[in-house]
């Protein structure tokens, strides 16, 4: 039975907006990964002199890790909309690791010294539930898929 016409315009209508999405998330990626380039090389010369033990490096390397990580969950939601594409279904595993990415670029951007013991908790409880999910996730789908998930 072929499908209805709703059914095909829907259907087309959907393709339409992956493929604008996936274009508009290549772009920021692009765009995203030269801006880290270019503050790198603008900013390094001026930080350079400032950098006068590890305490002075660190919150640098966090800047630059976070911004390292937000280029890959940039990689990883094309690779969801990808897959989507493909196989019309979302792969739980890879937004799994996309909120895994998410909260580590929170980690490593995050304030310690005005942090309660109860927002630690929290985030390390949250760490804790995004990590067992993907691994039961990982292991339902059984050998045929990688540890990885999004490969």
């Amino acid at each position: 039975m072929r499908p209805s016409l709703g059914h095909r315009l829907i259907a087309r209508f959907e393709v339409i907006v992956i493929a604008a999405l996936q274009l508009l998330l290549i772009v920021a990626v692009v765009a995203a990964t030269a801006q880290l380039f270019i503050l790198l090389f603008k900013r390094l010369p001026m930080s350079w002199n400032e950098i006068q033990s590890a305490e002075d490096l660190h919150p640098l390397m966090q800047r630059v890790f976070g911004g390292v990580l937000i280029v890959v969950l940039g990689l990883e939601l094309i690779e969801t909309l990808k897959v989507y594409f493909k196989e019309h279904k979302v792969r739980v595993e890879v937004i799994m690791i996309v909120s895994l990415i998410a909260v580590a670029r929170h980690v490593i951007q995050v304030d310690y010294a005005h942090l309660t013991g109860l927002q630690l908790v929290g985030i390390g409880a949250l760490i804790l539930s995004l990590a067992g999910g993907y691994f039961l996730v990982a292991r339902a789908h059984g050998p045929e898929r990688s540890v990885s998930g999004a490969n």
